[in-house]
C-alpha cells in the first residue's frame, strides 16, 4: 500500500465523519461503503454516550466535526508535506490511549498509519466504542489496511515501539516497562490563559470554550488563568455566561456541588457565579468546575514562568504574548502538525 492510498482511505474516512454534524446527523449517499456504516455508527455513538457519562452526544459529535475537517485529502497532504516516507520498514507500533474526551488517541493512530506502520491499540476503558468502527471502516475502504490494525484488552505483546499517554503515576510506570523500547511517554499537561484586561468581549467569549468543552477534561482545556493585579473579573464572568446550562447536567453538577464543599469547609477565598468557580492558585490543574488563577507581575516575568515550566503546560491562550500561542477558542481545533506536548510523532516513528 503506498502512501496516496492511505491519504485517499482517510480523506473517504473523513467524508464519511462529516455527516455526523453537531447541528444534525444528515445521511449522504455519496459516502463511500455508507450502507455498511452509517447505522451502525449511530449505534456506536449511543453506546458511547451510554458507557461514559462525560460523553454527551454533543461532546461526542464535536469531536468528529474536528475530524471531519482535519480528513481532507489537501489537509493531510499539507501536513505530511515535509516528511520523506520513502523506504519506510513497516514496525508494530503499540498505542496506549487516554479516555478523557471521545477519540482523544485518534491522532496517534493516524500517524502510525499514514507513516506505513501497523498499530497495536490499548485503549481506555472509558473510550472503546468509536475507534474500532472506525478502524473497520477503514479496512474496507482501503483492504490493504487489513491486518495492520488490531486491537488487544490484555498485556501489550509483539511490538517495536510504544506511544502512551496517561497520568504523572501511570507515566512513571511506562518509563519503566517500556524502558527498553523507542517510546513517547505522555504525562498531566494543562492550559492557562493569559488575561491583561484588554480583552474583547468577543475574546472572553471565545475563552470560555476553552474552560468549558468536554467539561474542562482535555489537556487543550484552560484550567487557569494567568492576570494582572487588580484584574476585574465583572467582564469575563458575563461572558462566560452563556454556558451557565452546564450546571443543569448532573455530573458536572456533582463535582461543582463537592468542590465548592470542600473549598467553603477549608475557609479557601473563591469567587463563583453558580456553575463556575474561580480559586487562586498556584497549580495548573484545577478540579471539574474549578478554574484557577494567579496574578503575574509583568509580561516578562510570566514569560520567563512560562519558559521555565513549560513541561506542565500544554497550550498558552493568548494575544500577541507567546510563541505558538494559540488563539482564544481555538484550544480544541488544533492543526494535524500541532503535536501534543511539543513531540513531533511522525517523525519519531520515521526513525525508529
Amino acid at each position: 500500500m503506498d502512501l496516496q492510498q492511505r491519504i485517499n482511505a482517510f480523506a473517504k474516512l473523513g467524508a464519511f465523519l462529516c455527516q455526523f454534524k453537531t447541528n444534525g446527523i444528515e445521511k449522504d449517499d455519496s459516502v463511500v461503503a455508507n450502507d455498511l456504516f452509517f447505522d451502525g455508527f449511530k449505534h456506536q455513538l449511543k453506546l458511547a454516550k451510554e458507557h461514559n457519562g462525560w460523553f454527551t452526544e454533543k461532546n461526542i459529535l464535536f469531536s468528529i466535526k474536528y475530524w471531519c475537517n482535519a480528513l481532507t485529502e489537501s489537509n493531510i497532504k499539507y501536513w505530511i508535506n515535509k516528511y520523506n516516507f520513502n523506504n519506510i520498514n513497516s514496525k508494530n507500533i503499540a498505542i496506549i490511549m487516554a479516555g478523557n474526551i471521545p477519540l482523544v488517541g485518534f491522532h496517534d493512530f493516524l500517524s502510525v498509519l499514514i507513516s506505513g506502520h501497523n498499530v497495536l491499540v490499548k485503549q481506555s476503558s472509558n473510550d472503546k466504542h468509536l475507534l474500532p468502527f472506525i478502524a473497520k471502516y477503514l479496512e474496507i475502504v482501503e483492504p490493504e489496511f487489513k491486518g495492520k490494525i488490531k486491537f488487544t484488552e490484555q498485556k501489550l505483546q509483539d511490538f517495536d515501539a510504544v506511544v502512551a499517554t496517561g497520568s504523572d503515576n501511570t507515566a512513571r510506570y511506562f518509563e519503566y516497562y517500556f524502558k527498553n523500547k523507542p517510546s513517547i511517554i505522555r504525562k498531566n499537561r494543562n492550559s492557562v490563559a493569559v488575561l491583561t484586561g484588554k480583552e474583547t468581549i468577543a475574546q472572553l467569549d471565545s475563552l470560555s470554550n476553552d474552560i468549558f468543552r468536554y467539561y474542562g477534561l482535555g489537556c487543550r482545556n484552560v484550567s487557569k488563568l494567568f492576570v494582572p493585579e487588580d484584574y476585574n473579573f465583572d467582564a469575563f464572568f458575563n461572558a462566560v455566561y452563556k454556558w451557565h446550562p452546564i450546571i443543569n447536567e448532573a455530573k458536572y453538577a456533582n463535582n461543582y456541588d463537592y468542590n465548592k464543599a470542600v473549598y467553603l469547609m477549608s475557609e479557601f477565598d473563591m469567587l463563583e457565579n453558580g456553575f463556575l468557580m474561580i480559586k487562586e492558585d498556584k497549580s495548573y490543574s484545577s478540579p471539574i468546575a474549578t478554574l484557577f488563577y494567579e496574578h503575574y507581575d509583568s509580561l516578562e516575568g510570566l514569560s520567563n514562568k512560562l519558559t521555565q515550566e513549560k513541561d506542565k503546560i500544554q497550550c498558552v491562550v493568548a494575544n500577541e504574548f507567546w510563541n505558538n500561542e494559540v488563539p482564544f477558542g481555538e484550544t480544541q481545533n488544533p492543526q494535524l502538525w500541532d503535536y501534543a506536548d511539543n513531540v513531533d510523532t511522525v517523525e519519531f516513528l520515521l526513525t525508529i
